[in-house]
């Protein structure tokens, strides 16, 4: 209790001091404005938003003072926690997990700080660099996150990328997680992608992505990607440094002025070689293949199309990944063969019950096979326990460029502990951030 008056006390002074800001109500993000406008264009739109690029200028000269003059915006991403459980026991029974894969430190921290660069290139090409700080004890590591050019004027409604980039697969993964609806990723990202420390769950890598936008009154693309295979669920570069590939199909469009909606499947294949896993001293060795799959359902509504009084959206997603070859516990030089499944989903909805101001619930469950008995004991043992989590949230948006969240997790994903999560989250942009996807 005394964490939540010390939340509380911390919460309505600086509510009060953004809500005093001079500025009008929050300008509509990427995704409620898609919302809001109307069928016909779905899919230009769509595509626009989704790409972060602006079009290019007619006028040559100024296409090459835009590449001079990048758009750039840091995002500062910080929290106060209180975890009923230690946070170093934390396990998802039936799951290989990289190092400190987990709800995160408590008491106060500084999460993931993230610096962005872009700009058209040319009349032909945009460019967009993303670059992740994250604090390691006195020192900063600092990752890069995604490096990538697109097109913009190939025909037939083609787009081609090249580069590090957030894969299309699923709905969420495409999305920098300062810009989800919760603190954190629902377990089935954290599970089935998340592999590193401070890793919330994002499937990224080298690679090279082309997708199609059908001529269609409705939304309608389709996408393939091939990668090197390096970033979990793959590993080890496979097949000269072309590990793994995806394959996605969206379908969307208004209904009616007041709702929107998107669909998708997808399918995720990764080859790895002593893919690791686990403490870094002896870790959990991984070789054979690892196929994910996918379904994805978002649904918006806001009134006439204006979500700046009040909105709603509900997204869900579902996955399975099969794997299928030889396990090594703590590099123990004794592999065991392993083919399992695994299983995931979440659901969610936030509600805009008022300008700024936002609630929202969230629901999300895993489940593995059972192993025989020579991997019982081991992190792929689901100890008869099937992770789940619900989550409850309210936040504040100053303006576009800063939210303050708050949010409880009652986590049941270790077998034998309940963990009361209770998080105090801010987010604020410096700069103008590029449009997320609907």
């Amino acid at each position: 209790m005394r964490f939540i008056f010390s939340v509380m006390y911390l919460f309505i002074p600086l509510s009060a001091a953004l809500a005093a800001e001079p500025s009008a109500l929050p300008a509509p993000s990427a995704e409620s404005a898609l919302s809001g406008e109307r069928s016909g264009d779905f899919e230009r739109r769509l595509q626009r938003l989704e790409s972060g690029a602006v079009p290019a200028p007619a006028d040559p000269s100024q296409a090459t003072a835009d590449a001079l003059n990048p758009a750039i915006s840091l995002v500062l991403n910080g929290r106060l926690s209180a975890l009923s459980e230690d946070p170093a026991t934390y396990a998802l029974p039936g799951f290989a997990l990289g190092p400190d894969v987990g709800p995160g430190e408590r008491g106060f921290s500084l999460g993931e700080s993230e610096l962005w660069f872009s700009a058209n290139i040319d009349p032909n090409l945009y460019g967009s660099l993303t670059l992740a700080l994250a604090p390691a004890g006195r020192a900063t590591e600092v990752d890069l996150e995604e490096a990538y050019l697109q097109t913009l004027t190939l025909p037939y409604g083609l787009t081609f990328k090249a580069g590090r980039f957030n894969s299309r697969i699923g709905y969420l993964n495409e999305f920098h997680p300062h810009a989800d609806d919760f603190a954190d990723r629902p377990l089935p990202y954290r599970a089935l992608f998340a592999n590193s420390a401070g890793d919330e769950g994002v499937y990224a890598d080298d690679g090279a992505h082309l997708r199609w936008l059908a001529p269609t009154d409705f939304f309608l693309e389709l996408g393939a990607e091939l990668f090197r295979g390096e970033s979990f669920p793959a590993g080890g570069a496979a097949n000269h440094g072309k590990g793994a590939s995806t394959l996605f199909v969206h379908i969307g469009g208004d209904a009616g002025p007041s709702h929107a909606w998107r669909a998708g499947v997808s399918r995720l294949r990764a080859e790895a070689r002593a893919r690791a896993t686990g403490a870094e001293a002896a870790p959990d060795l991984f070789t054979g293949t690892s196929s994910v799959n996918g379904v994805d359902f978002v649904w918006k509504w806001a009134p006439q199309g204006n979500p700046a009084i009040t909105n709603f959206k509900l997204q869900a997603e579902y996955f399975t990944r099969d794997e299928d070859g030889e396990f090594d516990p703590a590099s123990s030089g004794v592999p065991f063969p392993y083919s399992g499944e695994q299983r995931g989903w979440y659901a969610q909805a936030v509600y805009q019950f008022m300008p700024r101001w936002r609630m929202g619930l969230r629901f999300d469950r895993l489940n593995a096979s059972a192993v025989d008995a020579a991997l019982a004991g081991t992190v792929l043992d689901n100890r008869g326990h099937a992770p789940q989590r619900a989550s409850a949230m309210l936040d504040f948006s100053g303006s576009e460029f800063s939210r303050l969240r708050f949010q409880y997790n009652r986590d049941e994903s270790r077998a034998d502990a309940r963990d009361n999560q209770w998080t105090l989250q801010y987010i604020v942009s410096l700069g103008a951030h590029g449009a997320h996807a609907f």
